[in-house]
């Protein structure tokens, strides 16, 4: 344990001083904001409406602008264009060990394999509980600007409901964040892990749902693909039903949805450990 908690310390040393880290998660940040409040804010102003705002009335646009709809708005997002983003900074901060050598030096100054990898899924862990609740206080902030543009309610949702948002969207992030750091180990290098990983959630499931459409005999399976149990646990956050969020799909329940993502998790972090416990690093 002492030794894990030495390597957390460590790899939060190094994530705070990795550039790639506060890139991806202010790229988010800003994508989110625009399409969850700058292009809709854009299509309520000017009355018309436009794709970017899935074709809502004017009334129900502003409803998902206010405070209150917060963690349902900013979950949106995370299953497909959050996703690919966060799965690239697991890919980078397990694959780009290999390419730079630092898994043999950090292995040979005496830790378990172990306690190493775990420190650095631990700190990545942490990295997405803070990406989430930044994302959630951010939010929150712009909406209330917009509300009190517009002379609306700044209530706050409840707590409940707030609790809800920031779990869907941690197990979302933290689902694609351990995805990437498995295919870093996998391919043992960051660029060829972030092509795999961004290939998978941006092409390969969308493709293999859309097969599934017309070929009901592998439904079973790409109804629990990675991608749809994320795509199904932001989708039970929607109290609005009404146009399409890309990765965003009515498949799953959320009890089944979190229940995939749980195991999903748990199999991607122990195969993860497992493939650099037993891997020559020469």
């Amino acid at each position: 344990m002492s030794d894990l908690l030495a390597c957390t310390r460590a790899e939060f040393v190094r994530l705070a001083k990795w550039p790639a880290l506060w890139i991806l998660i202010g790229t988010w940040i800003l994508l989110n904001l625009a399409f969850a409040y700058l292009f809709n804010y854009l299509a309520y102003s000017s009355g018309t409406s436009m794709r970017m705002s899935n074709g809502l009335p004017r009334n129900l646009l502003l409803q998902q602008m206010l405070p209150a709809a917060v963690p349902e708005v900013f979950t949106q997002g995370m299953a497909m264009f959050g996703g690919a983003l966060i799965l690239v900074l697991g890919a980078l901060a397990v694959g780009s060990g290999y390419g730079w050598g630092t898994w043999k030096t950090a292995l040979a100054q005496g830790p378990s394999r172990t306690a190493v990898i775990g420190g650095t899924l631990v700190a990545l862990a942490a990295a997405v509980i803070g990406l989430v609740f930044a994302a959630f206080v951010v939010d929150t902030g712009v909406a209330a600007v917009i509300a009190t543009a517009q002379h609306q309610s700044l209530a706050l949702p409840s707590p409940g409901r707030a609790l809800l948002g920031i779990v869907t969207g941690t197990a979302i992030l933290g689902m694609w964040t351990l995805a990437g750091a498995l295919i870093g180990a996998l391919a043992r290098g960051p660029a060829l892990a972030v092509g795999l990983g961004l290939v998978w959630v941006l092409v390969v499931e969308n493709l293999l749902r859309g097969v599934a459409a017309i070929f009901a005999p592998i439904r079973p399976l790409t109804d629990h693909l990675p991608g749809t149990a994320a795509g199904s646990l932001a989708n039970a956050m929607r109290t609005i039903k009404g146009g399409a969020t890309p990765g965003v799909v009515d498949i799953l329940s959320r009890p089944a949805a979190f229940i995939s993502l749980i195991v999903y998790v748990a199999t991607f972090a122990a195969a993860t450990v497992w493939l650099i416990r037993q891997r020559d690093m020469t």
